[in-house]
């Protein structure tokens, strides 16, 4: 009998271990306390994050950091106004190590947002980076003085003395400079943002007596404090701002309530102007309306006619939406390396690397 009731016990535990194991279902809390499970990350389910970096692809990783990361002292002694800056800051602090010799690297790179509702009412926003073959870094970031976020870095801009690329690096101090140099991001109050490059031979360096700060920065700053645009904005007139990789660029931001604009500088002023989609080309009035790449108005087009005629969407159709102007409809030779969805009403991220659109890799904020 003892003998029977042992197999047996050892049959129930050998069922749940394959169950478990081989099936993967996850058990998370949702924001009312249910339990919700999560199909296996084979099939896309929710990606937890850890502080040392999980490979989910090749060159496609994420991390999570927690804790306080030196922002606000960054802001308080001035900011940086450029990436050297920026890395010097990191190295003073003892952030990083002086021997990691880390730069920043120059890239231009082309990009589609889109804001739209869904048929329930949720505020969703579509986000595109388009470039050549990268290294791209999710990082879940939940700071002691700020919102949780999860924002995209192209690691392949952050450069290090090895002779090798910055994998070479430690994951904590991969980290640490991935939080200072995010392309865009959610945070947890619905606050998106994003950075698209224009093609023109300005910049943007302005300045005053505010505080520095330079494209990425910018961008940590948004997701670590504004809580919709309105604020956002506010934060961006409070600083001076200095191009990355002095590229001439624009800000997509976006919230809760749907408010979506784009953040631009003609002749060093800060001029904000309300669109639903944005390419890489002046949206604001004046003599710059307009300049940018054709393909970039081409792009435009398209996400605009898709507007006009399904004025809401699902995370579905925002996926598609994205996938209609992604690199692989253009032959340019360049690669639309990440493409996002974020349920900005739910925290809900959701990733799809390299135009695969079958797979889809999702995120929480928390």
């Amino acid at each position: 009998m003892k003998k029977k009731k042992g197999v047996l016990i050892l049959f129930v535990l050998l069922a749940i271990f394959l169950l478990v194991g081989f099936v993967g279902i996850r058990f998370m809390k949702n924001k009312e306390g249910s339990t919700v499970v999560n199909v296996p990350i084979d099939d896309g389910n929710v990606v937890k994050p850890t502080t040392k970096e999980i490979q989910l692809e090749d060159d496609f990783s994420a991390v999570r950091y927690e804790g306080n990361y030196g922002f606000d002292s960054f802001i308080k002694q001035g900011g940086a106004s450029s990436d050297t800056d920026v890395i010097k800051f990191l190295m003073q602090n003892n952030m990083v190590s002086r021997a990691d010799k880390l730069s920043f690297k120059t890239g231009s790179f082309g990009c589609s947002t889109l804001s739209v509702k869904s048929p329930n009412g949720d505020a969703l926003f579509g986000r595109n980076f388009d470039w050549q073959a990268c290294n791209a870094l999710v990082v879940s970031s939940k700071p002691s003085d700020g919102y949780a976020s999860v924002s995209t870095v192209n690691m392949d801009f952050i450069s290090a003395g090895y002779g090798a690329g910055v994998d070479q690096l430690q994951d904590e101090v991969r980290t640490m400079v991935a939080l200072y140099a995010p392309l865009d991001g959610m945070n947890e109050k619905g606050l998106s943002a994003a950075v698209l490059m224009i093609q023109d031979s300005d910049t943007i360096n302005q300045n005053t007596e505010k505080p520095d700060i330079t494209t990425t920065t910018a961008v940590r700053l948004l997701l670590d404090k504004a809580a919709n645009v309105d604020q956002a904005i506010d934060l961006l007139k409070q600083h001076d701002m200095h191009a990355s990789m002095g590229l001439m660029v624009h800000f997509a931001l976006a919230d809760t309530e749907g408010n979506s604009v784009v953040v631009e500088y003609v002749d060093n002023k800060m001029i904000v102007t309300k669109t639903p989609v944005i390419t890489n080309f002046y949206l604001a009035s004046g003599e710059k309306n307009g300049i940018g790449t054709a393909q970039s108005h081409s792009r435009y087009d398209i996400l605009k006619k898709q507007l006009s005629e399904t004025t809401t969407m699902s995370m579905e159709q925002v996926r598609d939406a994205m996938d209609s102007v992604s690199k692989h409809n253009f032959e340019d030779g360049e690669s639309t390396e990440w493409s996002i969805v974020y349920n900005q009403s739910s925290s809900e991220v959701r990733y799809y690397h390299r135009e695969n659109y079958k797979k889809v890799y999702t995120f929480y904020i928390d």
